[in-house]
């Protein structure tokens, strides 16, 4: 995989130099919330590092070198889109559709508050997805700090392309959903 993972990226950079049709990609949840409220969860805000901070999607070649992909954007900020898949994903394994994301009108029916601080998520050479956040779960309404942890995870790629990149960072962020939800979760 390694081996066919290259030359695509090459050909991913090189056709982006030719001007394109543009194309736009949504992280995705696992499903939909629950219906009904239940325990109120917070998901934000969300901090992205600032070399993710961008419309583009990002590639890393090789340690330290990133391409950017200059037709391949994400459909949204990336901070809200990782903000709505956490926050759905945290739903459904917490069972509540009492779920918002930062910034929300008032703290009332929450119970937590999940924010993050992104320091990786982009695709690399070797035919995988990588994600790296700091989490923290805050106790509402005294704010109490709960957890703070540091999920770190790599999701190879069902086969080569823009596509399945997406959707292996959407799994990531599932995974990192299942650490959350495991703090949240408890009486």
């Amino acid at each position: 995989m390694k081996h066919a993972f290259v030359p695509l990226i090459l050909c991913m950079v090189l056709a982006a130099c030719g001007a394109g049709p543009r194309s736009y990609y949504l992280l995705t949840a696992e499903g939909p919330l629950p219906a009904g409220g239940g325990r109120g969860i917070g998901v934000g805000p969300v901090v992205v590092a600032e070399y993710l901070d961008r419309p583009n999607l990002v590639l890393q070649e090789q340690p330290n070198q990133l391409s950017i992909a200059s037709d391949h954007h994400w459909a949204g900020p990336l901070d809200a889109s990782i903000a709505r898949v956490t926050a759905a994903n945290l739903g459904r394994r917490a069972g509540t559709g009492d779920v918002r994301v930062y910034p929300w009108v008032s703290d009332g029916g929450l119970r937590h508050q999940v924010t993050l601080d992104v320091r990786e998520f982009h695709g690399g050479a070797d035919g995988h997805a990588v994600l790296e956040a700091g989490w923290r779960v805050y106790a509402l309404p005294e704010r109490r700090l709960v957890a703070s942890r540091t999920f770190t995870g790599r999701e190879a790629l069902e086969k080569d392309g823009y596509q399945p990149l997406v959707a292996a960072q959407s799994r990531l962020l599932a995974r990192m959903a299942d650490e959350i939800a495991e703090v949240v979760v408890r009486p």
